[in-house]
């Protein structure tokens, strides 16, 4: 796994969080929904359904916070998929509008 570099003194545990997300994002190529190198949102976002699929998935999980399981540990895992297809949406963003690479 790549470090991420950062210089500024965070106050918010940042450095720490990002470098955690950044494992959980390099955990879900090898899950179910990635098959020969291809993730399934590959062919949601060719088909056209990108910002849909990720809007609803951000409001589905931002929804259930607090809901699904019985400890704070199980919420937890619906704001770090929150922050998953809001970053999917980003780049979907960037791709339809000319942001980015």
């Amino acid at each position: 796994m790549m470090e991420i570099e950062m210089t500024t003194e965070y106050k918010f545990r940042e450095k720490e969080l990002l470098t955690e997300f950044q494992g959980y994002i390099d955990s879900t190529y090898g899950q179910h929904y990635a098959k020969n190198g291809k993730q399934t949102l590959e062919s949601i976002i060719r088909d056209g359904h990108g910002t849909g699929f990720c809007m609803g998935n951000l409001q589905k999980y931002k929804d259930r916070y607090g809901e699904k399981g019985d400890t704070p540990n199980e919420w937890r895992k619906d704001l770090i998929k929150v922050m998953h297809y809001a970053l999917f949406q980003l780049y979907i963003h960037d791709k339809e509008h000319g942001n980015g690479e």
